[in-house]
């Protein structure tokens, strides 16, 4: 009988994710921009990850390559945590997941993996969900990207360069893997840091706050946090097939939608269910594609 703790840690991997908006809105009302934070919070997960295992620095130098799975996921980590804070958070996390979509079209030009009919049906479900989700029930196709909020922009810059880290995961798997986790945590700072300063810089963010302990002790809290989430997440997709990890961690979005409603009191039109529909049946496609592949 198979052991249920991978699933179990894959789980609260999602759950920690599918709940990370709350305290980026709370540190976000407490005077610290998601920029400021995600640079933040890196820091520490990088400090602790380096007294955990110092040689991974080492490995990193010998690999310069890592500089672009460092910028991909550092931006990929800016948006989101940027979109959740001040967007909605059911429309934020559906455009995120676009992801499968766009690694079909990242895969076959970056790995030359040409798109099977199947892999261009889950981008004609993926689309059409977005469409749904954006467009206003009143509007025209030709006022798509008219009623584009930041929130919105962000999502699917994020979604985009998180497929890209999963392309180049794959394409650097020869890579040792705690050098490409410290690539991956060094990335998210630099880019939140960069990121911050030239916001500020131009006025668009405030910038960094005087310490407060409102948003302090949640800063350390996510941060412990997202260290046992990737601990969870590395524990959990180590013992099971990456098609199964796939399906185990759409249950983010699930995570997400309800405690929004619960918590945000954010409402669920009939667009954005029909919508969200369409793009979660998309990646659930690739995710069993995966697995099937796997058996």
């Amino acid at each position: 009988m198979h052991s249920p703790l991978p699933i179990f840690a894959l789980l609260l991997n999602a759950l920690i994710w599918g709940l990370s908006w709350w305290p980026f809105r709370l540190m976000h009302d407490a005077g610290l921009h998601p920029l400021w934070a995600t640079a933040f919070m890196y820091a520490l997960v990088l400090v602790g990850l380096m007294a955990l295992r110092p040689g991974a620095v080492r490995q990193v130098w010998q690999y310069p390559v890592l500089i672009l799975l460092a910028v991909s996921s550092g931006l990929n980590n800016v948006a989101f945590n940027w979109a959740v804070t001040v967007g909605d958070v059911v429309r934020v996390i559906l455009l995120f997941y676009l992801m499968p979509a766009w690694a079909v079209l990242l895969a076959w030009k970056l790995l030359g993996e040409k798109p099977t009919p199947m892999a261009l049906l889950r981008l004609l479900l993926a689309f059409a969900g977005v469409v749904l989700v954006l467009l206003p029930a009143d509007a025209s196709l030709a006022g798509l990207f008219s009623g584009l909020s930041l929130a919105d922009g962000l999502a699917v810059f994020g979604g985009f360069m998180f497929a890209l880290t999963n392309v180049l995961l794959r394409r650097f798997q020869h890579i040792p893997a705690q050098a490409r986790m410290l690539a991956m945590f060094a990335g998210c700072m630099s880019m939140g840091l960069l990121s911050a300063v030239a916001a500020s810089t131009v006025g668009a963010v405030s910038g960094f706050p005087a310490l407060n302990a409102d948003w302090l002790l949640v800063a350390v809290g996510l941060s412990v946090l997202l260290m046992l989430g990737n601990w969870a997440l590395q524990f959990g997709a180590a013992r099971l097939p990456s098609g199964v990890t796939s399906v185990v961690m759409l249950s983010e979005v699930v995570f997400a939608s309800v405690s929004s409603v619960l918590i945000a009191h954010e409402t669920l039109s009939g667009r954005t269910l029909a919508g969200g529909a369409l793009i979660m049946g998309a990646a659930l496609l690739a995710s069993l594609g995966n697995l099937r592949k796997q058996q």
